[in-house]
């Protein structure tokens, strides 16, 4: 359901979509506040780049990642929420209720603003790191290493995220190697100690990525010494990157409090921002667990603090 703007202030606008978004969308419009959700240029997120969602509920043989959030909007519409295919330029937060701007110059005014736009998982660069994108290339060892089982596959990365995918991995693959750059593991003293007792686990320090290949599948991944300058040519089916997330924050900076790597920071036990009003929800606010199912628990939950804001105004 595609909507124009009308010139009525809104109760609520959910930024963002995905299953944080979706969710929300859902919560709010059967509470009655008409949401309006703004989906960006990628409506229904990271998970409309991902061909097979296996760990999602209520979805016992899998599904694509697209058919699910054309699943997840088509329930939120059934209800009444609206939906703009734009991006947000700018909020005003420094007067109520609150002002967004759109990027074809329209405008909303709205009583309640929830955030979901997502993090964006950090990628090497490479063009063909782009081409085996969901045909071997994957940012969430969770999401996709059920794919690679009994399969060699590598993940590039030093740091405790790298080490908790590679140990993942391991239980469930042949053999794992992990690329690390430089000459030692940035993981925590635990986290390290479990990779190298891993019997399946080969460490490749001093080692960066040059390129991948293969045919419409990956096949391997070409590594360069960054000490010798040696070419390894490594045998993987699967090349999991796991160098961080950026969370999608960066309108937000000015207001919203952020902490140290610019997650929202929310108040303890609620989805509230530092500002009234204004809720976050789904990766934006969760640097640890990153899922689809925990995206929509929490998309659920600022809708719900958002019904009750809106409670206390009347």
């Amino acid at each position: 359901m595609q909507n124009t703007i009308s010139n009525d202030i809104e109760k609520c606008v959910i930024i963002g979509s995905g299953p944080a978004g979706y969710t929300a969308a859902v919560y709010a419009s059967r509470a009655n506040l008409f949401p309006v959700i703004i989906e960006g240029l990628q409506p229904g997120g990271q998970l409309t780049t991902t061909t097979e969602v296996e760990n999602f509920p209520g979805y016992k043989d899998g599904v694509d990642g697209n058919q699910m959030m054309m699943d997840l909007k088509s329930q939120a519409e059934r209800f009444g929420a609206r939906s703009l295919t734009r991006i947000v330029q700018k909020i005003d937060f420094d007067n109520y209720p609150y002002k967004i701007y759109l990027d074809n110059g329209d405008n909303l005014i709205t009583q309640s603003i929830i955030l979901a736009t997502g993090a964006t998982a950090k990628y090497l660069g490479l063009d063909s790191e782009t081409k085996y994108k969901g045909a071997g290339v994957s940012a969430c060892a969770i999401c996709d290493g059920f794919f690679y089982k009994g399969l060699d596959v590598a993940v590039v990365g030093g740091g405790d995220t790298a080490a908790e995918e590679a140990l993942f991995l391991s239980n469930l693959c042949n053999k794992v190697y992990m690329i690390i750059r430089k000459d030692y593991m940035r993981a925590s003293k635990t986290m390290a100690d479990r990779v190298v007792e891993k019997e399946n686990i080969e460490i490749l320090y001093n080692y960066s990525t040059k390129e991948l290949y293969g045919d419409d599948l990956l096949k391997g991944v070409l590594l360069n010494n960054t000490k010798t300058n040696e070419e390894l040519d490594l045998r993987v089916e699967g090349f999991f990157v796991a160098i961080g997330h950026s969370p999608n924050s960066e309108f937000l900076e000015d207001v919203i409090e952020l902490d140290e790597n610019n997650y929202v920071k929310t108040l303890e036990d609620s989805t509230c921002t530092n500002m009234p009003g204004v809720f976050a929800c789904g990766d934006l606010a969760d640097p640890i667990y990153r899922q689809a199912v925990t995206a929509a628990g929490t998309g659920c939950m600022a809708a719900m603090d958002a019904e009750k804001y809106l409670a206390k105004l009347m």
